[in-house]
């Protein structure tokens, strides 16, 4: 088997299209795919689905891919051996926004500083990766996980909001307040349908994404939000309490498909986090 066509491979997993991954591997496209051809009738499989904005990996080529990188780095170390310099190792590792940009910070440099050869790539989860810090709900067939933080949604307050006084929050309390809602998020989803079923509306004031976002706008005074609660996240200006009818947690953890020593490497460090 040719290592230049499982290059070429890799490249296209990786990328999501043909042409990007051309363009990488400074490789005119038609041959490429010719390349492609060739390694799908070698194996008997397809490997990727074409669509109008790229390709989609299909059952095979999620099998062929970590083989493929692990025979590439092999080839790679093989070589580095005889040259006397040092592989880096590339390691794409996902995350999912609202992780904490301290507690992450700290585990990544533990993470690098552990392996001195290892070059990070952080990406968003939904990309090709070698292991993904998700919540469990974004599992997917053949993945393994292993659990490392546990967070309660409650509800945060502006400092001085009447709901403050308050140790614990009923549905019906939230009728008409001034609300962010954070989507996509499952306990948002949760709660409009308590909400429906109380027959109470909010007073949406700002529809965005991430956590970040969320806590500032609370702490400007904008409006209050369901927020997973931790550490990092205890500000003077912000309070946080329970919501009584809704009583949710996400769970995070590493996710990964393979495994290899890199990853048992993360593994640790976040269990130690």
């Amino acid at each position: 088997m040719d290592l230049r066509v499982l290059g070429h491979f890799v490249a296209v997993y990786e990328q999501g299209s043909f042409s990007a991954a051309s363009r990488s591997r400074f490789i005119a496209q038609p041959s490429l795919s010719a390349a492609l051809k060739q390694l799908e009738d070698e194996l008997g499989r397809p490997l990727f689905v074409r669509h109008a904005r790229g390709v989609r990996a299909t059952d095979a080529a999620e099998q062929l891919y970590p083989l493929a990188k692990q025979l590439l780095g092999q080839a790679d170390a093989i070589q580095a051996m005889f040259s006397g310099s040092q592989v880096k190792e590339p390691f794409r590792l996902g995350l999912i926004k609202g992780l904490g940009v301290a507690r992450m910070s700290a585990l990544l440099k533990q993470f690098c500083a552990a392996r001195d050869s290892l070059e990070l790539t952080l990406v968003p989860p939904e990309e090709a990766c070698d292991a993904r810090i998700i919540t469990r709900e974004l599992l997917i067939p053949g993945e393994k996980f292993h659990p490392i933080w546990q967070e309660d949604y409650q509800l945060a307050l502006p400092m001085g909001h009447p709901l403050s006084l308050q140790e614990q929050i009923c549905i019906s309390d939230l009728a008409d307040i001034a609300f962010i809602q954070r989507t996509p998020c499952e306990a948002w989803n949760n709660l409009k349908t308590l909400l429906r079923q109380a027959g109470i509306g909010l007073d949406i004031r700002a529809r965005i994404q991430t956590i970040e976002y969320a806590m500032g706008l609370v702490s400007a005074g904008v409006g209050c939000a369901l927020i997973p609660v931790h550490a990092e996240l205890a500000q003077q200006d912000v309070l946080f309490r329970p919501l009584q009818e809704l009583q949710q947690s996400r769970e995070i953890g590493l996710a990964w498909r393979r495994d290899n020593d890199i990853i048992q490497l993360l593994g640790t460090l976040l269990a130690r986090g």
